[in-house]
This record gives C-alpha cells, structure tokens and sequence, in this order.
C-alpha cells in the first residue's frame, strides 16, 4: 500500500469515516458484479444464496466465488485436517462461519458420521445459516469469548480470518476459550495476518510490528471487516499456550490475487 493511501486510510479510521467509504465500496462492487451475480443466479437457480451485504461484509460480493470457489476451499480445510488425522468423522466447529461460505460445503469431504457446527458473532448470518443451510447446527455468539459447549467437544476447529478482525485481550480470550472445547489431540486451523501484509502497514506500525508486537487497526467495531489486527510469528507462538504447532505455513503472493494469509495448525496437547 503507497504511503497516501496509508495516511488516507489512517485519516478516515481517526475521523469515524471508515464505515461510510466501506458502504460505499460495497454499493460500488454491487454495481459492477451486477451482470455477473445475475448470470449465476440464472444458471443456479435452485442455489441459497445469504443476502448481498452479509456475504460483502465477511467475503466478497461475488456469487460465483461464494459458491463456486468455496467448494475448494472447504476441500483445503479438510485436506489440512486429513494431513494430520485419520478420523473420518469428526465433530467439527467453523469459529467464524459468517453466512456459511465454506461450512455448507465441508460435509462433502467427510464420511457421512462427521457432525458440524458453526458459530458467529453477526446474528443475521447466524439466522440465515439456521434457516437455510440443514443438518448443520448453528450459534449465535457475542464477541465474548463464551461457547455454548460442552469442555473437549470437537476433534478439529478452524477459523479463516478471524483473529485478523479481533483486538489484543481477545486473541488471548478466544484462544483460551477455543482450546478448552477442543478435545485432547484436537486440532485447530487458524489463519493470520503474517509478514505478507508488511507491504500494508505504516512505519510505525511496522517498528512494532518487526519488534514482535500485535499491529491493531482499530476506531470501529470490533469484528467488523474495518477492524484490522496484524500477527507477527513471535506473538502467535507466545499465544498459543499448552500446543504444539504442528504447521505454520507461510504462503508467497500471487500475482493478481489476495494477499495469502499464515496458516497455523496447532494440537492440544494430551495432558
């Protein structure tokens, strides 16, 4: 990110503006996905489909990458899973799941014993989840770190770019609170903002960041896409108490394509 772009974006987070240009970026991508979300909902026409915003604000507002390309991404997650354990029915939790991207896919690549569960913390895409995405079970959750769950319930979480959106005393928070309804052994797949995102950060955000220190973009509401946390190596490994990493995977950048997030795999540990 160029230096003006930084001091403009810093600008409109301190003024309270953010929220404002993101509607904006999400009515101008509505505008000019319009052809294209029409074309899939021709060809699709028996696809469920959450309502515009709800999938712009966790994803993109593209149907044809919230359907289509999900699919691969629900095979990615049950791949790492598959790389570390032979369980083909496992109880599994999407922390994070927004209006179902990649849970509604995810029991296709499991025997049909596996059980799944997704909690969020946006309660309209936690209703539209219930209504329309059957056999599997939803929960609605505040930023709390509190899960309606039973202590070592699931054999594998993950949460795709969900520490990304949280603040210092919530990271420490939700880890806790993760590890505790994860079974001994279990696995956990959590994604991160590592050192691919050095490009986007201020000097002075990048000082703190190259010392180790957690990078947080705050001025809106926590959870919110706008609410923007960067996690160094050194802070996720001090996070992550009584685990063993099993992976972290640093991903090169594409050209043409997102910034690729980290990817830790972490197992509780057996005590």
């Amino acid at each position: 990110m160029s230096t003006a772009k930084q001091i403009l974006s810093a600008t409109l987070r301190n003024v309270g503006l953010l929220y404002v240009v993101d509607k904006l970026f999400y009515l101008n991508n509505r505008w000019q996905n319009r052809r294209r979300n029409a074309r899939f909902l021709q060809e699709h026409p028996d696809v469920k489909l959450p309502p515009d915003y709800l999938m712009f604000e966790s994803f993109q507002l593209d149907y044809y990458k919230y359907f289509e390309e999900s699919k691969q991404s629900a095979k990615w997650v049950a791949d790492h899973y598959k790389r570390h354990r032979q369980n083909q029915n496992p109880v599994v939790l999407d922390w994070g799941c927004g209006p179902g991207r990649v849970i509604r896919h995810l029991p296709s690549f499991f025997e049909a014993g596996a059980t799944f569960f997704g909690t969020d913390y946006n309660a309209d895409s936690i209703k539209w989840c219930s209504h329309n995405l059957p056999g599997i079970s939803f929960n609605h959750n505040g930023l709390e770190a509190k899960l309606p769950y039973e202590d070592d319930t699931f054999d594998f979480i993950y949460g795709i770019s969900i520490f990304t959106h949280l603040s210092e005393p919530k990271h420490r928070e939700w880890f806790l609170e993760l590890k505790r309804v994860l079974k001994p052994a279990g696995v956990m797949l959590l994604t991160t903002q590592g050192d691919n995102f050095k490009t986007k950060l201020t000097p002075n955000e990048l000082e703190r960041y190259n010392a180790g220190e957690l990078v947080v973009r705050g001025n809106v509401k926590e959870g919110h896409r706008t609410y923007s946390a960067f996690q160094p190596k050194a802070y996720m490994r001090n996070l992550f108490v009584d685990v063993t990493i099993l992976e972290h995977i640093e991903r090169k950048p594409e050209s043409g394509r997102a910034l690729p997030q980290d990817v830790w795999l972490i197992e509780k540990k057996n005590n």
